[in-house]
């Protein structure tokens, strides 16, 4: 099928308004609630009025060929991989290293921190973004023990639930450590997380406080209550309205970052899904994602570069 007619595919169901239902179908089916054929089952009983299920599975699965805002050929960023020990992890790590084409003196460096399906198109797109805005990004995959992202989300989701949750925490804990020392680092440290991601971004916060200077979590759930006496660095968290499952944890979490007298920000974003700045599905929300990248790209200058 040509990317033409995936875009009228697109279109066309973007026409009918897509019932909530499916998006959170959809949130299901990612986080391995259900599987495939019962996602699609479900689909199939929305069909009619002209959208066939084709056109609804284009629509809520990922397609990152419509995704690229920055293109790895650009030519102001340098983009190459690196390897990282990670001893307490995997042994190992490697991620998406991308620096800004001239780099004169230290750059802030900020963390890059995939879904629950290992790093994709979207992620490595989005540490390109931050290395057009003037930051060194790196994006870890988290399947590098596996082999790597294999190329699609199903595989890589199955994949990354194969791994030790333990031992994934420590490699991004390892990440952010060599990240935070690379000879190109002005010392201060920021990561950027969606979903999964999110989970790791505060993760951060709770486990090693000396090392991160900003988190921004994208609909990401917060790490264990015990631990969040801990947290020091500033948070902007970014969530969804119809996101219910993240958002449940919400009213718990900011009780416990107002007793600690933490420095954060919410904001809940109308009428948008979880995964509302995933350009690559039909949760994606233009308006929303834009204005939740330019409080990120604001969060990070003031934090890591003015502050």
């Amino acid at each position: 099928m040509s990317n033409e007619k995936e875009v009228t595919q697109l279109d066309q169901v973007d026409a009918v308004q897509i019932p909530v239902e499916a998006f959170d179908w959809y949130d299901e089916y990612a986080h391995g609630d259900i599987d495939r054929r019962t996602f699609l089952k479900r689909l199939a009983g929305m069909t009619g009025a002209g959208i066939t299920l084709a056109m609804l599975s284009s629509a809520l699965l990922p397609n990152y060929a419509l995704a690229e805002q920055v293109s790895f050929n650009d030519e102001s960023i340098t983009a190459s991989y690196l390897t990282f020990p990670s001893p307490k992890g995997y042994g190992e790590g490697r991620g998406y290293f991308v620096t800004p084409k001239k780099v004169d003196g230290k750059l802030p460096v900020v963390l890059v921190i995939h879904e629950n399906r290992g790093l994709n198109p979207y992620i490595k797109d989005v540490a390109r973004r931050l290395a057009k805005a003037g930051f060194i990004a790196f994006a870890p995959d988290a399947l590098y023990s596996l082999g790597g992202y294999p190329g699609n989300d199903d595989e890589g989701k199955v994949m990354q639930k194969s791994l030790d949750k333990n031992k994934i925490e420590q490699d991004f804990i390892a990440a952010a450590t060599f990240l935070k020392a690379h000879p190109l680092s002005s010392g201060k440290l920021g990561a950027v997380g969606f979903c999964f991601g999110g989970y790791i971004v505060n993760l951060l916060a709770t486990n090693v406080p000396q090392i991160l200077d900003a988190g921004v979590s994208f609909y990401g759930t917060p790490a264990e209550q015990k631990l969040r006496k801990n947290i020091k660095s500033p948070l902007l968290i970014q969530l969804g309205e119809l996101d219910k499952r993240v958002n449940a944890y919400w009213p718990d979490y900011e009780v416990d970052l107002k007793a600690n007298n933490v420095d954060y920000t919410m904001y809940m974003y109308e009428k948008a899904n979880h995964g509302f700045h995933n350009d690559s599905t039909a949760r994606y929300d233009p308006k929303m994602a834009e204005l939740a990248w330019d409080r990120t790209l604001a969060f990070f200058t003031k934090n890591l570069v003015s502050g």
